[in-house]
């Protein structure tokens, strides 16, 4: 549905991987994806995107990423997330993108944090 198309897009390109905010807050208001956050717990604590678990970069392990929906990572503002979905990418998970404003950006964006 919300993601057919954006994770029909071809991997070439500077937003390879990326997804926007639009496309974002859209699927996280229909549940048509998983968001992960692979902040430390004291940083998701502090607040999260809705719905988000909680994956420590720390401890990341792409076996454990949720199936059955398309994967969305998320941390403070894109760098630990590109870095999840690296190791997501080389364990064989193509239905993962990342969200390069991270939970700094959502909020700028006026999109609410959970605690």
């Amino acid at each position: 549905m919300i993601f057919s198309g954006f994770f029909s897009k071809g991997a070439a390109g500077p937003d390879a991987g990326e997804i926007s905010h639009d496309d974002l807050l859209a699927a996280v208001k229909a549940e048509t994806c998983h968001v992960i956050d692979v902040r430390e717990p004291n940083e998701y604590a502090a607040g999260h995107v809705p719905g988000a678990k909680n994956h420590p970069l720390s401890r990341f392990d792409a076996k454990k990423l949720p199936s059955g929906k398309p994967v969305v990572l998320v941390c403070r503002s894109g760098a630990r997330s590109a870095t999840a979905l690296n190791k997501a990418r080389a364990a064989g998970r193509a239905d993962v993108r990342h969200y390069r404003a991270g939970t700094m950006g959502w909020r700028q964006a006026g999109g609410a944090l959970e605690d």
